[in-house]
């Protein structure tokens, strides 16, 4: 089992630029000064990109708390995508499966909590011009996603967060990243039309019943 687990947003970059596009032309369109209304696209960008580092803040504050109360000795180590240098938090390598799993959890546990509050108090969150809470709920969906089709190619550093769940467990790494994926695609439903109920209880219990695998084991 690996002593580290992966820290990156494989390609989000590109994705949370693109879905930034429609209300930046919806900014060019209602502003008679093309100046103003490169202003305004230019300050909407840096607040979705804001989001987006405050949101991968968060993803790894997960991680640090559970080290922390592990006393799993955290460390920072190199790694590589292929060609593309990311970084890892590293721990020691003798946790218990249990706390394994929780330890590389905690990252999605603290996304998909901060997604959910954001949903649930802001339904209509598509239709305001918020984009710094915005970026952080893009790159809670988009982390997600990137995870989850790692897991099902099961490539990327052997210190990926969802290798190191699926190890813990005992379980195909596959397995692990349709449960990452599910509640992602529901939120990103959610957040474009507007947080439907089903979708909202469905990602709900997906969401809880990947975390009550850590009475597995």
């Amino acid at each position: 089992m690996g002593a580290a687990r992966c820290r990156c947003a494989r390609g989000g970059a590109a994705v949370m630029l693109a879905l930034t596009i429609s209300t930046s032309a919806q900014a060019q369109q209602t502003s008679a000064d093309p100046a103003t209304a490169k202003a305004k696209i230019a300050v909407d960008l840096m607040g979705f990109v804001a989001g987006g580092l405050l949101g991968l803040g968060l993803h790894e504050s997960g991680h640090l708390v559970f080290d922390e109360l592990f006393d799993a000795q955290p460390d920072l180590k190199g790694v590589h995508f292929r060609p593309i240098p990311f970084f890892a938090i590293a721990h020691r390598g003798n946790l218990t499966p249990r706390r394994e799993f929780i330890v590389s959890s905690a990252g999605f546990w603290m996304q998909e909590g901060t997604g959910e509050w954001l949903l649930t108090r802001r339904p209509d969150l598509r239709g305001e011009r918020a984009w710094l809470t915005k970026g952080v709920l893009a790159f809670n969906v988009l982390n997600s996603i990137g995870y989850a089709l790692v897991a099902f190619a099961r490539a990327g550093p052997a210190e990926r967060d969802t290798r190191g769940m699926a190890a813990a467990i005992h379980v195909n790494e596959p397995v692990i990243g349709a449960l990452v994926l599910t509640p992602a695609l529901l939120d990103s439903y959610r957040c474009f039309n507007r947080g439907p109920r089903w979708a909202a209880w469905t990602s709900r219990a997906a969401k809880t019943g990947r975390a009550l695998l850590v009475i597995k084991p």
